[in-house]
């Protein structure tokens, strides 16, 4: 194995002969193995072992042989401790979804401080294999179908070609010590189940089950190409709008395609979504209806769907004392000028009558209740009635911020329009500017 593992690095992976990386190690078996294989090849790297604190002295036994080990391999090692079962009840996930999280957030941190260009783990052929076989399992479309990606991101996964038995082989022939954990013995985990009582069977019924399933993946990438060629040509047609965490899609474009609902899923999948039903309704729901991903929101507008991330905080109000000259705001910066002439109005320019202010004055979101007497128009107007008849976007309304004086009286709806009773008009004596740049 060594000198197939010495190829494949210096033929796939020849950065890793040039960067510092850290190598993630349980104990077991497969990063054992590669913490060796690496060992072997003079590579720079460093040992991370996360103790999860969920199997008592076993845990604490792992991350004493981790030290060992790389005391005698003469290789740093970082430990992380975790109270996995409180992060799990809290953020109410699995066990295992809680393990990974913690995982690699803290593999990244470790990176990112200690500037290692890559994170490496023992990911292997059976690996990979248990992980298509589980997403067939659940459900999946071709990305599901493709496994464990060798690289994808900063993550590396040099093992991928490798059988559990050649590891095995060469744990053997070199006497390697490396723990075995107790919990992958239980059939309740889904993995340990394929482990243990499907993958046997089926590599009874056909031993070149990796080797044939190593050439299908080769086959479901080239595929995988055409999908990514046709769904780009496809993107210039039905997304009307990138940019600023939006992107805005075309109905009447994407509903002239052949199987509209693989193109969706094929656009859509990499923002979290899984309600694929809902999705496929909003075509033809009202507008203003949407589907929620847990970092993503799908919204019908019209003839479009307007797919926007969700803001993680709402922004402060912002105070505006008489002296500022600049606002720096979420949606850029305002700029006050004062005795200023009238000129040509547009948008996102307030011409106002400064005697009628009370400083400070106030930048905030509008929110409900809400109302103001617009420039132009006879009476009062809620501002959501003012933002529906202006014909706005559900997330384009979430975005209209509000310049308030008086305590809470709104002199303008910034990009809108001005409140009439703070207009300057010719006659005004002192005019201030506001131009949002």
């Amino acid at each position: 194995m060594n000198n197939f593992f010495e190829h494949h690095i210096k033929k796939n992976f020849p950065f890793l002969l040039r960067e510092k990386f850290v190598l993630a190690i349980s104990g077991g078996i497969d990063s054992v193995a590669l913490a060796y294989l690496c060992h072997q090849m003079k590579m720079n790297f460093e040992l991370a072992h996360c103790n999860f604190n969920l199997r008592g002295q076993e845990s604490d036994d792992d991350e004493a042989f981790i030290e060992q080990l790389g005391s005698n391999l003469s290789i740093p090692v970082h430990v992380k401790k975790f109270e996995t079962l409180q992060y799990a009840k809290e953020y109410k996930m699995s066990v295992q979804m809680a393990a990974r999280s913690l995982r690699y957030s803290w593999f990244n941190d470790l990176a990112e401080g200690n500037k290692f260009k890559y994170i490496v783990t023992a990911h292997h052929a059976d690996d990979n294999f248990e992980t298509f076989l589980i997403n067939l399992f659940r459900g999946t479309g071709l990305d599901g179908l493709l496994g464990i990606p060798e690289v994808n991101d900063n993550i590396v996964r040099p093992l991928l070609p490798f059988k559990r038995e050649a590891i095995e082989k060469f744990a053997e022939n070199f006497n390697l010590q490396w723990r075995e954990d107790s919990s992958n013995t239980s059939t309740k985990y889904v993995r340990n189940k394929i482990r243990q009582e499907v993958l046997p069977i089926l590599k009874k019924i056909n031993p070149q089950l990796l080797e044939n399933f190593e050439r299908t993946q080769t086959y479901l990438k080239q595929t995988k190409s055409i999908v990514d060629d046709r769904l780009n040509d496809v993107s210039h047609t039905v997304i009307q709008q990138k940019g600023n965490d939006k992107l805005i899609f075309d109905i009447v474009a994407l509903q002239k395609l052949d199987n509209t609902s693989a193109y969706l899923y094929e656009l859509l999948h990499d923002y979290g979504f899984t309600q694929w039903d809902a999705i496929l309704n909003l075509l033809t729901a009202q507008s203003g209806k949407y589907v929620y991903s847990h970092s993503h929101r799908l919204i019908k507008d019209r003839n479009f769907l307007i797919l926007q991330k969700i803001k993680e905080s709402i922004n402060p109000p912002i105070l505006i004392t008489q002296s500022e000259k600049c606002i720096s705001t979420p949606f850029g910066s305002i700029e006050i000028n004062r005795n200023v002439r009238l000129s040509k109005v547009v948008k996102s320019v307030a011409y106002l009558d400064e005697s009628t202010l009370t400083y400070p004055l106030t930048l905030r979101a509008w929110q409900q209740g809400d109302f103001f007497y617009p420039y132009g128009m006879v009476g009062k107007k809620k501002i959501s009635k003012f933002l529906k008849d202006e014909k706005l976007s559900l997330s384009d309304k979430e975005e209209v911020w509000l310049l308030c004086a008086n305590d809470n009286d709104i002199v303008w709806v910034l990009n809108h329009r001005i409140d009439k009773r703070f207009a300057a008009c010719s006659s005004t004596k002192k005019i201030i500017k506001f131009e949002i740049k």
